[in-house]
């Protein structure tokens, strides 16, 4: 018995002497960035996308619907946006080509295209949550558009474990934002819209991050309307941006029904 617990103790012995010669793993770096070169770094990245291809899933909820579909996307800065709904076995049930100006949505099942100018109605109706149309360019490639907050600094910034917290009050604009951004990827992971003394209005959700053209882009996007009570959340399989020679393939059959919006 005595000689077992001199070999326990030997054992015992051996395994700290080894273990603590094993080098600790070296503790990650990074430079945690004052709140105006944060901004500026965050509004670079997301110019540096020109134009944005991505097929996935979105789902949708609202009052008046809750489905999903298989979509394509193609988006060309910073006045294009074409989207193709797929059915099953890849067959194109519609498609959109919308502009500033001007949109043109086709239904294949029933062989007819609405056309017409573009309004906050005409995009709440084809992609069924009410946005703008720079904030609908900015929603699909997950991003979020910081340009009104290049020249003043933040109410309030703050690092949260691995976030950067930034918040915005906008007297103008009767709101209040808060962003949640990743320190290493420098990724907006999470976003919160009140109005300036009042409720939260809307909230934008985004992971599942990979590098490309040095920008940190979401695999998965969700945002939602709260007053409307909309709900978007995008999936996408597969994304490749700043892709040269990129056609938008999108013609209207000859026989097909057209109606002006």
């Amino acid at each position: 018995m005595r000689k077992l617990s001199l070999f326990i103790l030997f054992l015992s012995n051996i395994i700290l002497i080894i273990t603590s010669c094993v080098p600790s793993q070296p503790t990650e770096e990074f430079e945690l960035l004052p709140s105006e070169r944060l901004i500026n770094k965050l509004e670079a990245n997301r110019r540096k996308i020109k134009s944005f291809e991505g097929t996935g899933t979105i789902f949708v909820n609202t009052p008046s619907m809750d489905n999903s579909a298989k979509f394509r996307i193609i988006l060309q800065k910073p006045d294009t946006i074409n989207l193709s709904i797929m059915g099953p076995f890849g067959i194109e049930l519609a498609q959109a080509l919308v502009t500033k100006e001007k949109f043109t949505f086709y239904d294949a099942l029933q062989n007819t295209a609405y056309v017409g100018d573009v309004n906050s109605n005409a995009l709440q109706s084809i992609f069924r949550i009410n946005l703008s149309f720079e904030d609908l360019l900015d929603a699909f490639i997950g991003s979020v558009n910081l340009t009104n907050n290049l020249y003043h600094s933040p109410d309030n910034y703050v690092v949260e474990d691995d976030k950067y917290v930034l918040t915005y009050s906008d007297s103008v604009r009767n709101n209040k934002t808060i962003y949640r951004v990743d320190v290493r990827q420098l990724g907006i992971t999470n976003y919160e819209m009140y109005e300036l003394n009042g409720p939260l209005t809307l909230t934008g959700q985004y992971s599942d991050f990979q590098l490309l053209e040095t920008v940190a882009v979401p695999y998965k996007i969700g945002i939602e309307n709260i007053l409307d009570e909309q709900k978007i959340n995008i999936e996408y399989k597969r994304i490749s941006v700043n892709k040269k020679n990129i056609v938008i393939d999108f013609k209207v059959p000859d026989d097909a029904t057209i109606i002006k919006w």
